[in-house]
């Protein structure tokens, strides 16, 4: 991402990203040469490294360390990325953001351990911020995003699931690690406990929203921008909010539950069922599901003194509600 965007994104710690690059460009340095170039391939800069990005946005309303929250960005950044390895290779998938994965490169087994060698530098990384609490918030972040993904892959086609069920799932699976990026970022810079809780409700809820929005773009996005054919969580079973509210209220015998309960033949149902969720009242009903944890993010920051930083935690709201990849 050019630095000018960066900057305008992030404001006060944009350049301070660079330092987080620079450690992550230091794990690919590593005697084995088929492990540095799956390693060069899944550390390639891509994205806006917003994990990182809240780890030091939270530090600045304390000691901004770097020192302390590099490291720490870093290892989210390990952690998530690691993360994305494995689904990968669980889904079979063949590209993500339309770019090949690394199982669709390189050996399923081979891609299997590069994400266990990403989960064990992210693991040695978080050590070097010398903060025991902040460890073990980072390994009870793995354990729940490891039952969330562990929820969704036993969940596949199940229809009986409920949006209670979908939101437990998506906050272990993808807002923890945001709610793990502020909380943790406030900890290393010696927050008050408010400060600290406000800054972890607003990861949350921020991941909350981001995950929603993810899935609605599964629905409403196109394969160019998105990298992946629309409608790829439910062709793989997984049950999204729009998928849950659509079947709320719509007729008992839709097309959206013969795809899912009919094993045989299923894929002939795909396109209708697709068709009928992207153009039903569900998208607009998660998008305002997004709207409203964005809201409580932005709540939770009101306790906070006004800074740049607060202000740019504000309108990252925004961002999540208004991207479209």
């Amino acid at each position: 991402m050019p630095e000018d965007q960066t900057t305008q994104i992030y404001g006060p710690i944009a350049k301070d990203l660079a330092l987080v690059e620079e450690l992550l460009e230091s794990v690919k340095s590593v005697d084995i040469s088929a492990l540095q170039k799956m390693l060069e391939h899944a550390l390639e800069s891509r994205g806006k490294r917003l994990r990182p990005a809240l780890v030091l946005l939270a530090g600045t309303f304390g000691n901004y360390d770097l020192n302390k929250l590099v490291p720490l960005g870093t290892a989210i950044e390990l952690l998530h990325t690691a993360s994305l390895v494995h689904d990968d290779v669980i889904d079979s998938a063949e590209n993500r953001r339309g770019k090949p994965t690394a199982n669709s490169l390189f050996d399923n087994a081979l891609t299997v351990l590069l994400g266990d060698f990403l989960f064990a530098n992210a693991a040695e990384m978080v050590t070097r911020t010398g903060s025991l609490k902040v460890t073990r918030l980072f390994s009870l972040t793995l354990m729940k995003m490891t039952s969330g993904e562990l929820d969704q892959d036993t969940a596949a086609f199940d229809v009986g699931r409920d949006v209670q069920s979908y939101l437990s799932r998506i906050g272990g699976k993808t807002a923890s690690l945001m709610e793990n990026a502020t909380e943790g970022g406030a900890v290393l810079a010696g927050c008050s406990n408010e400060g600290v809780e406000a800054l972890r409700s607003y990861g949350y809820n921020l991941g909350m929203a981001f995950q929603i929005v993810d899935d609605i773009l599964d629905f409403e996005g196109t394969e160019e921008v998105m990298g992946k054919p629309v409608g790829s969580d439910l062709r793989e079973g997984t049950i999204t909010l729009p998928t849950l509210l659509y079947l709320q209220s719509a007729n008992p015998e839709n097309v959206v539950k013969k795809f899912l309960e009919t094993e045989q033949e299923r894929q002939s149902y795909l396109q209708e069922a697709v068709f009928e969720i992207t153009n039903s009242p569900a998208l607009l009903e998660s998008q305002k599901i997004a709207e409203d944890y964005v809201e409580r993010a932005r709540e939770a920051l009101k306790i906070l003194p006004e800074n740049d930083s607060k202000t740019k935690l504000e309108k990252l709201g925004d961002y999540v509600l208004q991207r479209n990849n």
